[in-house]
């Protein structure tokens, strides 16, 4: 069949901010090698994920044209940093909307976000960023997203898009498939194959992001839940949005929103099946994992070793920086041996020894970590041998790394900023072999568990914060809210539902 040819714009802004932390981003965070990104670049810019998706699939469809519109990549310091001050948000998203303007008119848009963007005066970024397209576009043109589960999105995003796709999954595993998901569902709107009918449930939990693992119980419940409902009836795609409490927005918490193709009385009652499924088991949802201090969990750590129970993951849930030393400094007060540390953060002790040219076999004798706030705690210092130095790629935004050899047979790997190593990969790719250690601290949540718990590598996991209620904390009543109201969710107050 001969269809119309049609034009899709393709924009990205995507970042989970941890509004706490006391450095806000900036547009030198967003500008480096390679981003912005616009046409080509853009669309080729993230194959595996999203984007990749979205690309690959509208790809296959006769006469579709996709433009790249000029976006930033993700920030050069991860999710390391807080609030996104307005004045970068004003640059991108007013460079976008005025090439949108200047390149249409358009059938279609694709916006890469995330939902825990958190921009000063902004209470609603994802949803602002789709109401100035809206604007730009028109009423006919399709505007369709996707989205991370720990976004914060109620309903006001759908109030100017007309689809939202989310992740699944926790560690992230279908990015590429709801890339794909939100080009089929965009091209058939376009072509009048699809009539997107959305109902929103804002379901009053709030959660911690470790506990929000979909691996265990009542989480892996849930999504098991939204796959049967896709599977029973056809065309009906079903978002989980599980929060990201450490954005401090007007919109967080958990949300259910499911899409039918022109079927509003179905979606309701899905989106009803599934929330109140995820309220009758908030309990569960709030306690799937267990959280231990850093020192009992260095302990337990040892124990597991003298029984065999080797290799250990140690994951250090809290440090929402990089820089926090308190599993560090545990792991030397207990003299834990053949322990790897991947990683601590520390701009300006990389910087500075780079700028000395530092080199493998010179002595290492450093404060490092700890300082940038209270949850980093002082700096430690470490005594040793640089075992490696790894300089940032030319053209990539990859971070230097300094390999440190100190204790009895431990490891340090210092970086300038948060790094999770969410796969064996990511040490190996340094010249350290994880295989060779009993212990492995590292700073991850769950994103982890994809390299080091499915595979069956590590063979004890234990997670683990501080006793202090700093950034990354399971104990939310602990964090400086201006926007959450705790007592309007569970388990800080005690909400009616529905």
């Amino acid at each position: 069949m001969d269809h119309k040819p049609i034009r899709i714009a393709v924009l990205k802004f995507a970042h989970e901010t941890v509004t706490f932390l006391p450095s806000d981003t900036t547009i030198d965070d967003f500008t480096y090698p390679g981003s912005p990104a616009k046409g080509e670049a853009l669309l080729t810019s993230e194959p595996n994920d999203y984007i990749g998706g979205f690309v690959k699939v509208a790809r296959e469809f006769a006469g579709v044209e996709l433009v790249g519109i000029e976006s930033p990549l993700w920030s050069k310091r991860g999710t390391g940093s807080g609030w996104i001050t307005n004045d970068t948000y004003e640059h991108f998203v007013g460079r976008m909307v005025a090439q949108l303007a200047a390149e249409g008119p358009f059938d279609g848009v694709y916006l890469s976000l995330h939902g825990a963007m958190g921009v000063r005066g902004v209470p609603r970024p994802e949803a602002d960023i789709a109401r100035r397209v809206r604007a730009v576009v028109g009423s006919k043109a399709f505007i369709t997203g996707t989205f991370d589960p720990h976004g914060n999105e109620d309903e006001e995003y759908l109030r100017h898009a007309d689809m939202a796709f989310t992740v699944k999954y926790f560690p992230h595993y279908d990015m590429h498939l709801q890339g794909e998901r939100a080009a089929r569902m965009l091209v058939r709107a376009i072509r009048g194959d699809y009539k997107p009918a959305n109902v929103t449930v804002n379901v009053p939990i709030i959660s911690p992001t470790v506990q929000q693992w979909t691996g265990a119980s009542a989480w892996r419940d849930l999504v098991q839940l939204a796959l049967t409902w896709e599977a029973r009836a056809p065309d009906v795609y079903v978002n989980i949005f599980f929060g990201f409490p450490w954005c401090d927005g007007p919109d967080a918490g958990m949300t259910i929103q499911v899409q039918t193709n022109g079927k509003p009385e179905l979606a309701r009652k899905v989106a009803d099946d599934i929330a109140q499924t995820a309220w009758r088991r908030r309990e569960e949802l709030l306690n799937a994992v267990t959280i231990y201090s850093v020192e009992k969990g260095v302990a337990l750590a040892r124990d597991a070793v003298a029984q065999g129970a080797k290799p250990v993951v140690l994951a250090d849930y809290s440090d929402r920086s990089g820089y926090a030393i308190w599993l560090l400094a545990e792991i030397i007060k207990q003299e834990l041996g053949k322990t790897l540390i991947a990683t601590v953060a520390d701009a300006d002790v990389v910087a500075a020894l780079l700028a000395s040219g530092i080199k493998p076999g010179d002595a290492f004798d450093r404060e490092i970590g700890g300082g940038v706030d209270e949850s980093a705690g002082a700096p430690v210092r470490v005594t040793g041998t640089v075992l490696a130095v790894s300089q940032s790629q030319p053209g990539k935004a990859v971070e230097p790394w300094i390999v440190v050899g100190f204790g009895r047979g431990n490891v340090l790997l210092l970086s300038p900023v948060l790094v999770q190593a969410k796969e064996l990969s990511t040490i190996r790719d340094r010249g350290v072999e994880p295989g060779d250690f009993d212990v492995i601290a590292i700073k991850s949540r769950v994103h982890f568990r994809r390299g080091f718990d499915d595979s069956g590598f590590a063979k004890t996991i234990l997670l683990v914060e501080p006793e202090q209620p700093f950034l990354g904390t399971v104990r939310l009543e602990g964090l400086p809210y201006e926007f959450v109201e705790l007592e309007k969710f569970y388990p800080y107050g005690a909400p009616s539902f529905p």
